[in-house]
């Protein structure tokens, strides 16, 4: 099997590298890919938000599977383009993206699904979201409609700073705050059925404690030995397949993976936001305990015959990722410092660097702004993981370089998701 895989950053080298890791893959392709990918995958240089261009690419090269990476590319409809040309593609029609595309149809969607999730008000004016605002009271919880890379979310109890955040997005979702742990689950769907990923934990805001501003994601873990055990198949069965209804109702099946943030509540588990496609780094670790063979999975849900492959099996252990981040980020970023150490810390047993944000100047590693690379190992269990990892990354310097440094620390239930952050 030939495959193809959009995007330039770590989600798209950790899909690379499992899908290289698949005895049915012959071929990884990548596009426009980084110069972590170049290293398991064979790299184009394409438009990724372009449609017929990636349609045209991944024809030429006769590839028999596209996993469309991010997020911006769905929503504008380059699967669509893909699968006119009759080639199987793993990510969802630009209809069915629309649930990361807008948080209101998201909402709109689980309504009619009956999905359990936060209560919610549509805002479009300043009217609106001071009502909306008093209705549910603080903590208060303000989120951009529209795409915001991660970054769209205002989660505090300064009622003026969430009325500023309203007013900067225009429309917005404000809803009420779900306390409880936070966990994401990554479900495989071929429009009809899912099946579940193990289930990660990502933390989000840039500093240690769940402080600082809200970033793409900062580390994650897995597995998540706190939670219930049943977990996914809750998941499934209250929040994936009532949705996957819904959109086959609405003659939009989604094909793809469906990412469900999650709050654990004391009611139960309660959904935070949909997103389209895996996330990260929250699907690195998932990847790196991965059994089973990835490309034969999502061949199968590209082309609607899931249950003709078993469901997947992940391994013992744990594994761990830690974000380094470049200077400034997530406000701003830095963008040319040279990065030092990356094959030190790849050669660490049990280790893998993955590259985001990274470029070459000649022949030196440089950043390339946000989140520059992800460190992540496994072990026997979360705490070795752990230990692995943050010893590799203490290899990799670059000027201005970030980093937390409690990912997956005890006590491993309580995470920033709960607090006011």
């Amino acid at each position: 099997m030939k495959t193809l895989v959009i995007g330039t950053g770590g989600r798209e080298h950790a899909l690379a590298l499992a899908l290289s890791q698949d005895p049915a893959v012959t071929e990884v392709h990548a596009a426009p890919g980084n110069p972590g990918l170049a290293t398991v995958a064979t790299l184009h240089d394409v438009d990724p938000m372009s449609g017929s261009a990636v349609a045209e690419l991944a024809a030429t090269l006769g590839v028999d599977l596209v996993v469309v990476g991010p997020e911006a590319p769905l929503v504008a409809g380059v699967a669509d383009a893909v699968r006119a040309r009759g080639i199987a593609t793993f990510g969802p029609s630009e209809a069915a993206a629309q649930l990361e595309g807008s948080k209101a149809f998201a909402k709109e969607v689980m309504a009619a699904a009956g999905v359990p999730t936060a209560g919610s008000r549509v805002c479009e004016t300043v009217a609106e979201a001071e009502a909306a605002l008093d209705a549910f009271g603080a903590p208060y919880v303000v989120k951009d409609d529209a795409l915001a890379v991660g970054k769209g979310v205002v989660v505090t109890r300064d009622r003026a700073a969430a009325l500023a955040h309203a007013g900067a997005c225009g429309r917005v979702v404000i809803e009420e705050f779900l306390d409880g742990p936070e966990v994401s689950l990554f479900a495989v769907c071929d429009g009809t059925i899912a099946y579940a990923l193990q289930p990660a934990q990502d933390f989000k805001r840039i500093f240690d404690g769940g402080r600082g501003p809200n970033t793409g994601g900062m580390g994650s873990y897995t597995p998540l030995t706190w939670a219930q055990p049943d977990l996914a198949d809750v998941v499934l069965a209250q929040v994936v397949a009532p949705t996957l209804a819904e959109m086959q109702r609405r003659g939009t099946p989604f094909v793809g993976c469906l990412y469900v943030g999650l709050a654990l509540t004391e009611a139960g588990p309660r959904v935070i936001e949909f997103n389209v496609r895996f996330g990260d780094p929250d699907i690195q670790p998932v990847l790196a305990v991965l059994e089973s063979p990835l490309g034969s999975l999502l061949y199968a849900a590209a082309t609607g015959q899931l249950p003709t492959v078993p469901a997947p099996v992940f391994g013992d252990g744990a594994a761990v990722s830690v974000v380094l981040a470049s200077a400034g980020y997530p406000e701003s970023s830095s963008k040319g410092d040279v990065i030092r150490g990356v094959g030190a810390a790849g050669g660490v047993h049990d280790v893998d660097v993955i590259h985001a944000g990274t470029a070459i100047t000649g022949d030196t590693l440089v950043t390339a702004g946000g989140r520059v690379l992800a460190v992540r190992a496994r072990g026997y269990d979360v705490d070795d993981a752990r230990s692995r990892a943050y010893a590799a990354a203490d290899l990799i310097t670059f000027d201005g370089l970030q980093r937390r440094n409690d990912i997956a620390a005890e006590p491993l239930g309580v995470v920033e998701g709960a607090s006011v952050r």
